[in-house]
């Protein structure tokens, strides 16, 4: 397994072929195969870009871990996070303004194992 240290003490991890940027990610991207194969999900995608913008005006893009469609017809956009940065607040609260449709989850360190539980 092939991982490094970033500037912000995670670990980038490999799993099923892919990088992620820490062990919660590809942790989250192996239960996401789990409910995949459980029937609870039916796909999942990762690194989903959502534009923001105001009035006609591209601001900027943020790049959500995980958008992941239920077998009950439900779409979640997952966040994976250990650090918070301000950058990453300002565009998650913008995210979450521009697109109150979308159902935002974010996953911190303690709850990425029992998300598995919960789905």
């Amino acid at each position: 397994m092939y991982y490094t240290k970033n500037k912000y003490k995670a670990v980038k991890q490999t799993y099923n072929g892919y990088s992620y940027d820490s062990k919660l990610e590809a942790e989250h991207a192996m239960n996401l195969d789990f409910l995949l194969k459980a029937g609870i999900v039916t796909q999942w995608e990762r690194q989903i870009k959502i534009s923001l913008d105001i009035n006609d005006i591209h601001i900027a893009n943020y790049f959500c871990d995980f958008k992941v469609w239920f077998d009950d017809g439900r779409i979640e956009y997952h966040e994976v996070k250990g650090l918070e940065t301000d950058l990453f607040k300002l565009k998650w609260k913008m995210s979450k303004a521009l697109y109150p449709d979308y159902n935002f989850i974010m996953l911190k360190s303690s709850n990425v194992k029992a998300y598995v539980k919960l789905s």
